[in-house]
């Protein structure tokens, strides 16, 4: 077993969260085992920058989506940063959209009241944002990155994490010991069949901290997009909401406009309102099409969707696209403060891997990248002034050091278990059935590091769509469609004791 001993931070992911936050520290080394969802973000990072807007705008628009319980004061946080965060981006050479005068181009998406999204290249904000950071440690000379280096498990030492069990890409396994962890491994999104999401944002860092005794919290409120691009790929490439902002309309095969019927604000109403009235729509047999041809210069402006629909042979200047919802973003996760503490000593979680509450039941769109932004300075601050010592080391659970590293068997029919019994809309025949058909998959899944991960966070996931009786934001219970103000707060729990550890 080959031991590492960092005399700095280590920081277990390489997207905004990660990379943001490993460059505002004193010292840090990366752990880079993906490309994460980062740089296929494509709307953009809101920030009340235009005339007439304001921050409190924005946080007002951020809660009220929110299904009742946003962490105010962390939306405060974020809504407030956020021209801040927009200086330091720009500060490091991000290029965003301008007009001749040079001032942002800024854009419209559902749930906002105002012109506040700040685009780059039309629809490659994650891009161009991922390109800004990397060629920023790149450069630093405080950051250290090991590439293709995947963390599997947690160090505990009976007071604190010490660090990580990792895994090069011939499985072989290395403790990394550090003076404080911080994990930015993105959300879950791979989980299911139909996701926006790549391979490597399957929910590991969520699974170690739980696996380790963090707490987590609000693990069934996953936000389904509704319009990633049905081109039979995976992951399904997005559609951005900013089409919609600039007019682009919903239409099934009958040429029926349906979200007029189904929301006052039509194709501009909240994520999970569109994406359920996809669903319905498919679910009934229809195909529905997503039609920007009504959008002024489709084609330059919005160059990312118009690669992909272009690969097949789709022209969105000419043809209506494809399209369904796609599991897309996860608004639970690890249970942190408002400096990214989690519930274990010497853990920080920043990201979508860590639930701050500003997203509540519903992420407001270009929030995402925004929150990743605004926490890595705060989750920096607070590890230079409390990571703790490293001693001797730590424990980890036997299958960190047994498991099979990369064996993907099974992973695919856990995936359509959850699409399809744990999805858009939900309902407790269906949530017990996919408990009880995990339960029987679960002696194969544990003996490989993905079947691991899997089992554990779909059936933490399953528990909490169980435990909320209710339909509330992004989590939808078709046998409860309707919201219960007693359950109008967040749910958290602690899944595991530290037990079987060497």
């Amino acid at each position: 077993m080959n031991r590492i001993r960092l005399g700095h931070a280590l920081v277990v992911g390489a997207g905004v969260a990660g990379l943001s936050t490993a460059l505002r520290l004193p010292s840090a080394t990366v752990l880079a085992s993906g490309s994460g969802s980062t740089a296929l973000a494509q709307g953009g990072i809101a920030a009340a920058l235009g005339e007439g807007d304001h921050w409190r705008l924005h946080a007002e628009d951020t809660v009220a989506v929110a299904g009742e319980i946003a962490a105010r004061a962390a939306v405060e946080i974020v809504c407030d940063r956020s021209a801040d965060a927009i200086g330091w981006l720009t500060s490091m050479g991000a290029t965003f959209d301008r007009h001749s005068d040079g001032s942002l181009r800024l854009g419209l998406e559902a749930g906002h009241r105002r012109r506040r999204i700040v685009a780059a290249a039309g629809d490659a904000i994650g891009s161009e944002v991922n390109r800004t950071l990397r060629e920023a440690v790149a450069t630093s000379s405080t950051v250290n990155v090991l590439e293709g280096c995947a963390a599997i498990d947690l160090l505990w030492d009976g007071r604190k994490v010490t660090g990580v069990v990792a895994a090069t890409a011939d499985g072989t396994r290395h403790e990394i010991l550090s003076r404080g962890v911080v994990l930015a491994t993105g959300g879950l999104g791979r989980l299911f069949l139909r996701t926006t999401n790549p391979v490597d944002v399957d929910g590991s860092g969520i699974a170690m901290a739980g696996r380790a005794g963090a707490r987590l919290i609000d693990l069934e409120f996953v936000q389904f997009h509704p319009t990633a691009l049905d081109l039979g790929v995976d992951p399904m490439p997005l559609a951005t909401e900013a089409l919609r902002g600039e007019g682009a309309v919903l239409v099934d095969d009958s040429g029926e406009r349906f979200m007029v019927h189904a929301h006052p604000a039509g194709e501009l109403a909240p994520r999970d309102v569109v994406a359920r009235a996809v669903w319905h729509r498919i679910q009934a047999g229809r195909r529905v099409f997503l039609d920007a041809r009504s959008v002024p210069d489709v084609v330059n402006e919005f160059p990312t969707v118009t690669r992909h629909a272009g690969g097949a042979g789709l022209d969105p200047a000419v043809d209506p696209l494809p399209i369904s919802p796609a599991a897309h973003y996860l608004m639970g996760g690890i249970d942190v403060d408002d400096a990214g503490r989690s519930s274990l000593p010497n853990l920080w979680v920043v990201g979508e891997a860590a639930s701050t509450g500003v997203h509540g039941a519903n992420r407001l769109a270009s929030n995402s990248l925004l929150e990743g932004l605004v926490f890595a300075t705060r989750v920096a601050t607070d590890v230079g002034l409390n990571a703790l010592a490293v001693n001797d080391g730590g424990t980890a659970p036997e299958s960190a050091y047994d498991a099979v590293f990369d064996d993907r068997t099974g992973i695919d029919q856990v995936r359509a278990l959850l699409w399809n019994e744990v999805g858009v809309v939900r309902e407790q025949s269906g949530l017990e059935s996919a408990r009880d058909q995990l339960r029987e998959m679960e002696p194969t899944l544990r003996k490989t590091v993905p079947g691991r991960i899997a089992v554990d966070l779909a059936s933490w996931m399953i528990r909490a769509a169980l435990v909320r009786a209710e339909s509330r934001g992004a989590h939808f219970r078709a046998d409860h469609p309707r919201s219960d103000v007693r359950l109008a707060r967040r749910n958290s729990f602690v899944p595991a004791s530290r037990e079987g550890r060497r």
